[in-house]
């Protein structure tokens, strides 16, 4: 099991870059918050590369010795950390009392643009002869992370409880985990979606489902993309809403006006995917 490391340890990340055929950015540096805590060379059965686990905690997580919080997984964690900075947003999201608490975990990517490829794609592609390792991933993600973190922290382990995210090929991966595993992801948070991956196979999936999952979806897109990306996603859209799903119901779906297939965009959109993945529960009536 990994080890784990002081919460002021500082990180270092390596920025791996989120539009599908870009070259990887710079590092970036940012420093961890007490929130964190990190586990490092977390190994697995079914992936070969070892990654560094960063997990979120909420506020009053550590006051509030009974209580118990949903959990949101999220791809690229590395990035996620250092551009979308995910756990500031969400923390002042609870803090106003916009979202219930949760629990956030940042899952990194397997280090390079092929590995990427590999993990976050369900086929593999004849054009780009790469691909296809998806299903395996997200075992390593369901069997073992995923009981790693029950184990360490107080999670409200059911699917209506774990939610899946990611943008790009993350939100490929993300959609396609969610389908296939709907008794262990009931929130899927799917930005800028590279439905184009092999042929549209993302396509062909849903409308080959026997019937819709009680998954709650939120799919976006930034019109700035390019007219087949938004095309794509509102086919995928469609899709959904053909198998079941309700728009502004388990069901939200964005167009960002002007919004690029960039870092940026995705973290602007992250509030409104925690509001309606994590809205506040309902202060419970008083008595009588």
């Amino acid at each position: 099991m990994p080890n784990r490391i002081s919460r002021t340890l500082l990180a270092v990340f390596i920025l791996a870059a989120c539009a599908p055929l870009a070259p990887p950015a710079p590092a970036q540096q940012r420093a961890l918050s007490k929130e964190f805590r990190v586990y490092t060379n977390f190994n697995s059965q079914f992936v070969p590369r070892k990654r560094d686990i960063l997990v979120w905690l909420p506020p009053g997580y550590e006051a509030e010795k009974e209580r118990r919080y949903p959990v949101l997984y999220m791809h690229d964690g590395d990035s996620v950390f250092v551009n979308w900075r995910i756990d500031e947003t969400a923390k002042s999201l609870i803090d106003s009392g916009q979202i219930e608490p949760l629990i956030i975990v940042l899952v990194p990517n397997g280090g390079s643009q092929e590995a990427r490829f590999e993990e976050y794609t369900p086929t593999r592609s004849g054009a780009h002869r790469v691909g296809g390792k998806a299903d395996a991933y997200g075992r390593m993600l369901a069997e073992e992370l995923k009981p790693f973190i029950d184990s360490e922290f107080r999670t409200l382990a059911d699917p209506p409880n774990t939610a899946l995210g990611g943008a790009s090929l993350g939100g490929l991966v993300s959609l396609h985990l969610g389908l296939r595993q709907p008794t262990v992801y009931g929130r899927l948070a799917v930005f800028s979606p590279s439905v184009w991956w092999d042929g549209r196979v993302i396509l062909r999936s849903v409308k080959a489902l026997a019937a819709r999952t009680n998954a709650r979806i939120w799919l976006d897109i930034g019109t700035g993309e390019g007219r087949g990306a938004v095309e794509d996603v509102r086919e995928l859209r469609d899709a959904l809403v053909g198998k079941g799903w309700v728009l502004n119901s388990d069901l939200t779906y964005f167009e960002a006006r002007g919004a690029d297939h960039e870092e940026k965009a995705f973290a602007g959109r992250a509030a409104p995917m925690l509001k309606f993945l994590f809205p506040a529960k309902p202060a419970p009536a008083a008595a009588p």
